[in-house]
């Protein structure tokens, strides 16, 4: 179905009861492809909220059309936050955007009680929610170095080296994520101690209830949404794209699912089809990741994405129950 974003019933913000302090996240999650975009939107107009995106892919403004990146009808249907605002060449983590959201939210919800998150990158979105730990910068020569080594020997080697420089966190990193391993041995490389001795794991609070939604989908049916985006990704120019960003081809923001396979077709590492043919399958293990990272969220309420009325009630009831937490508290004081 193609979403328009001039419907009468969606002009309005969703009438909740709730007090004139209550501030609320609307964290919107799911694997790639299922339809966060469309249904945040949805939800924020519904809401009168704006929307932060918590796809790390998009923070960066040369990397439009392999992100899937909003479109301008889209962007002009509610106002996006911390999308496009980052070049490639710039340095970014997730502690960094915790940092900038947060600092964001504290002057946006004196006008606002909502705000919609929405995106596919969990790190991120935990960050905003529950806080992360402060780690050291890049180190750009040991990083160097590890690039070598993964691209020479592969993600077993990173994994290997991390099982001797940190077995803590060798235990319950995803071993075939290049991306944390090369971040966890950066770390130990670079500071001579385990990246895990940086990890607090404490809970940060917020001056903002959360409330999650995931979204769902059979498998078959993701996966022929991921195969028809990547074809429709091809049809817009991806090709182009990546051949324009050439002078950026070893930043590891195109480290990633569709850049990295067309790269190696324009360096005559196999044939356009085959790039093809792997950006569907890698985009299908990075939805499978991510559901996998999503499931161990017990906070999260899973619903269709067309389950949009369902969702509206859910952060109605959620909103009820948080401002009478609120009430609670503020009478024990």
């Amino acid at each position: 179905m193609t979403r328009t974003w001039d419907s009468p019933e969606i002009h309005a913000p969703y009438s909740l009861a709730t007090s004139s302090t209550g501030r609320f996240l609307v964290v919107i999650l799911g694997p790639t492809a299922v339809g966060k975009t469309s249904f945040a939107i949805h939800i924020a107009r519904s809401l009168g909220a704006e929307i932060i995106s918590a796809d790390s892919r998009q923070f960066f403004r040369e990397l439009r059309i392999g992100t899937a990146f909003p479109e301008e009808t889209q962007l002009s249907a509610v106002a996006h936050h911390f999308a496009g605002h980052l070049s490639v060449t710039d340095y970014y983590n997730a502690w960094l955007y915790e940092r900038d959201v947060i600092g964001f939210l504290e002057d946006y919800y004196k006008r606002c009680c909502y705000a919609v998150m929405t995106g596919g990158s969990g790190l991120y979105a935990d960050a905003v929610c529950s806080g992360i730990d402060e780690m050291p910068g890049p180190v750009l020569h040991v990083r160097d170095q590890l690039d070598e080594i993964l691209k020479e020997k592969g993600v077993t080697a990173l994994a290997t080296m991390l099982q001797a420089l940190d077995p803590d966190y060798h235990r319950t990193v995803d071993k075939k994520n290049p991306s944390r391993l090369l971040r966890a041995l950066e770390v130990c490389l670079s500071t001579g101690r385990p990246y895990s001795s940086f990890r607090k794991n404490q809970t940060a609070r917020r001056f903002f209830r959360v409330i999650k939604i995931g979204l769902v989908l059979p498998r078959e049916e993701l996966n022929e949404r991921i195969a028809k985006r990547v074809e429709r990704m091809m049809e817009m120019g991806l090709l182009d794209e990546v051949a324009r960003l050439k002078p950026y081809w070893k930043q590891n923001a195109l480290k990633t699912v569709g850049y990295r396979e067309i790269i190696s077709y324009l360096q005559g590492q196999c044939s356009l089809d085959q790039a093809v043919s792997d950006i569907i399958t890698h985009t299908r293990r990075y939805a499978r990741r991510q559901m996998t990272w999503f499931r161990k969220d017990m906070d999260i309420k899973w619903l269709n994405p067309d389950q949009e009325a369902e969702a509206m009630e859910y952060i109605r009831e959620q909103s009820i129950n948080g401002d009478q937490e609120g009430m609670d508290q503020r009478e024990l004081r």
